[in-house]
């Protein structure tokens, strides 16, 4: 039975690096295809890469600001942590984020290694509801902003673009207001779990699935009152979104410095930032593992226009490099550190 588990586990562990690893062959083709490689070498040769590095800080405090917002809201919810191990969940939700289909796997490794340091399942869920609910409002806010202000300077530039973001707004307004009715209407979200629990037991009819239920019936009881009061913290939940909004803002400033290290000049902080976000908000829902080869595709769209064609692809590489691989390299050996450190504690314990 153990083999049979563990053999599960690598298929499909094996299935999702063949997806990544040939989403990444693919993005590449579509990157460099009729692309001249001296011209792109040359770009990146005698770019200001310092900018570069100031861009590597901004995704380490991408990262480190959804720690921040877990301290906030575990500590609301009444289980004191430290800073230290919350940087520890997000690194592992932003690692296996880059490397699932629409960023699902990210919140069900984190409660599964938060549940591992000890936090209560119930508790780890609920701040990953509130966390995400806030990380897909700024996307909302960003697209909004768009569509309520139409400015020239960017409007123009998304003609081409426009389906995509639709397509993003539409998909993420749905899934917001289904998680916001799950934050606000606890008892609703006590009524789902409990009826997919009860389903299950009637299939498989095991004791040990009915101990699970029972337990799960208890954590759905403590989640309600646990949600009920932290809803009552307005002043709380303002501060994650103001948190949030500025964490999202500063890994879409990326782009501005990639863009600007490359000496051009004639695009705004504020534009190439907010362009950034739309193209964020128009991947976020497609079940590609970081919105990979939708993002490359959409910042052609946008920003060849306005760069011109031989600047759009060194700035396409280095933009992606900061915001993505980075991000997902940083987040794999933090993971690694996170696995050493949780299980290895859990194990003295």
């Amino acid at each position: 039975m153990g083999s049979k588990s563990y053999l599960k586990k690598f298929k499909k562990v094996f299935l999702n690096a063949v997806f990544l690893a040939f989403c990444i062959g693919v993005t590449l083709f579509y990157v460099f295809h009729n692309e001249d490689v001296d011209v792109i070498k040359s770009y990146i040769k005698d770019a200001y890469w310092f900018l570069w590095v100031i861009g590597s800080v901004c995704v380490l405090m991408f990262i480190l600001g959804e720690a921040v917002i877990f301290k906030y809201l575990l500590r609301a919810l009444g289980y004191k942590t430290t800073l230290w191990n919350c940087s520890l969940y997000s690194f592992v939700g932003f690692f296996f984020c880059c490397v699932t289909p629409s960023a699902s796997g990210g919140q069900p490794m984190q409660a599964w290694f938060m549940n591992r340091d000890g936090v209560p399942v119930q508790l780890s869920t609920l701040a990953l509801l509130i966390v995400t609910i806030n990380y897909k409002t700024v996307l909302l806010i960003y697209g909004f902003a768009l569509v309520i202000f139409k400015p020239a300077g960017i409007y123009g530039l998304l003609t081409s673009a426009m389906p995509w973001i639709y397509l993003g707004l539409a998909m993420n307004v749905v899934i917001v207001w289904f998680m916001i009715t799950l934050a606000i209407k606890p008892k609703l979200a006590e009524t789902i779990v409990m009826w997919i629990f009860g389903s299950l037991s009637k299939i498989f009819k095991k004791r040990k699935f009915y101990i699970i239920e029972n337990k799960a019936e208890k954590a759905m009881s403590d989640y309600v009152v646990r949600s009920k009061n932290l809803m009552k913290h307005k002043a709380l939940m303002a501060r994650v979104l103001g948190i949030t909004f500025i964490q999202r803002t500063i890994l879409f400033f990326t782009t501005y410095l990639v863009i600007v290290s490359f000496g051009y000049t004639d695009i705004g902080p504020a534009t190439a930032t907010w362009l950034q976000g739309l193209i964020s908000l128009a991947v976020d829902m497609l079940p590609l593992p970081g919105g990979m080869g939708a993002s490359e595709h959409i910042f052609n769209l946008i920003f060849r226009p306005v760069l011109g064609s031989n600047l759009t692809t060194p700035a396409l590489i280095v933009s992606r490099g900061l915001a993505y691989y980075t991000q997902l390299i940083i987040s794999a050996i933090m993971t690694a550190v996170a696995y050493i450190v949780i299980f290895g504690r859990r194990r003295k314990q």
